[in-house]
């Protein structure tokens, strides 16, 4: 097998690795995309910008530190800190997503009916109606937890990647080194697509309607309890 092959193929390993056991890689988009009744159309293109920006903001560090000369354990001393910065803004995040959550459960009341026929039914209001009433509301909503997710993935470090850049970079093969890149960015988005779209499959397959009511505080834990594990376990 030739050298790019090589470097190929552990860039296209290493990324599915990666982003596989990386479970703040898809678990929020899987909550959050549940929650706001998102379209998968919708959801795979939050998922593509997010990481986009997850892969590139490691690739202009790496660059940057070819340009200085710098070592790489240097820049994975950088991405390191990056990581534990990423990973508290993340549960900042889910903290934030599960108060908004348990803030929208209380106002929503479960109320019964009789019908003509006799037969009492239950069903859930919200008490909020301005946001049925106010279109932009929502929008706002939508707009402020893309730009969260995108802070997350924009400090949320890609380490694996500075060691394979670098050693293209310090032989001057600029074709592998676009190639390497290239083959890095494109796995890792596809597998963070890949397990969003299972999750919400597997998700659909569950009879979670008696949950409704708490679609935000569960989407809201499952991202808090995301960036806990990511804290105190080696993923």
């Amino acid at each position: 097998m030739t050298e790019i092959g090589i470097l190929l193929g552990t860039a296209i390993t290493i990324a599915f690795v990666h982003t596989f056991i990386g479970i703040d890689h898809y678990i929020p988009f899987i909550a959050l995309s549940g929650a706001n009744k998102w379209t998968m159309k919708k959801t795979f293109v939050i998922v593509f910008v997010c990481g986009l920006a997850h892969v590139l903001s490691s690739v202009a560090l790496g660059f940057a530190g070819i340009a200085l000369s710098s070592g790489v354990g240097f820049l994975v001393d950088i991405e390191s800190i990056r990581g534990e910065i990423a990973t508290y803004f993340l549960i900042a995040f889910g903290l934030i997503y599960t108060i908004y959550g348990i803030r929208r459960s209380v106002k929503n009341k479960t109320h019964s009916h009789t019908g003509t026929d006799g037969h009492s039914f239950t069903h859930i209001h919200s008490s909020d109606e301005r946001e049925h009433e106010h279109s932009d509301e929502p929008a706002k909503k939508n707009k402020n937890i893309f730009w969260g997710m995108m802070v997350v993935f924009v400090l949320g470090p890609c380490e694996p990647l500075i060691p394979i850049v670098m050693y293209p970079a310090a032989t001057h093969n600029t074709f592998a080194l676009v190639s390497v890149t290239a083959a890095f960015a494109v796995c890792t988005i596809g597998t963070m697509m890949l397990m969003t779209f299972l999750g919400i499959k597997g998700i659909s397959l569950l009879n979670t309607h008696k949950l409704e009511r708490y679609t935000h505080v569960l989407a809201g834990s499952a991202i808090l309890l995301c960036g806990i594990s990511i804290l105190i376990l080696p993923i």
